[in-house]
């Protein structure tokens, strides 16, 4: 059964379907235990390897759950809303293009969805690395992602070669 209180999430997922991870966490992992950290962490690796929207992680989550209702209601609960608020909000932006308090209210909103998507990202690597090795793969593949023009996809196979030599 999905939580009443998914519907909420999408409202303040200013920064994509990502920055509503804390809030998806802390009630399918902290509140309702339906999932473990392992768990959940998985499903989102699952969810961004897939060649799909990010939102895809709230269906694979449904699914996990609840089985196909659950995706489906997930997926609804999670879209619907947002789908609705974001027409709204842009046919009011798109007819005060030049207005300044548009101007104001997008450059306030960019500190917003940074950290909301960084909130997402703290969940995820704190329920991922249990140990030393996996926490320097994550902290590897942040820096050679950030400080580099090399393709995160690098990191992530040298990550599988160290998992299949067990390395890990």
């Amino acid at each position: 059964m999905i939580p009443p209180r998914w519907p909420h999430c999408s409202f303040f997922a200013i920064g994509g379907a990502s920055s509503a991870v804390p809030e998806m966490h802390r009630q399918t992992v902290a509140i309702a235990q339906w999932l473990t950290d392992r768990q959940f962490s998985e499903l989102f690796a699952i969810a961004q390897a897939a060649p799909a929207p990010n939102v895809m992680f709230v269906a694979l989550l449904g699914h996990f759950i609840a089985g196909a209702p659950g995706a489906v209601v997930a997926t609804v609960a999670m879209c619907g809303p947002t789908c609705f608020l974001a027409c709204g909000v842009s046919r009011v932006f798109e007819r005060f293009r030049q207005a300044r308090w548009r101007i104001a209210i997008q450059a306030g909103l960019v500190p917003v969805t940074i950290g909301l998507i960084a909130a997402s990202a703290l969940i995820i690597v704190r329920a991922a690395d249990h140990d030393w090795a996996s926490f320097a793969i994550t902290a590897a593949t942040f820096a050679l992602a950030y400080w580099t023009r090399i393709s995160p996809l690098v990191a992530f196979a040298c990550a599988a070669l160290f998992g299949l030599g067990r390395l890990l």
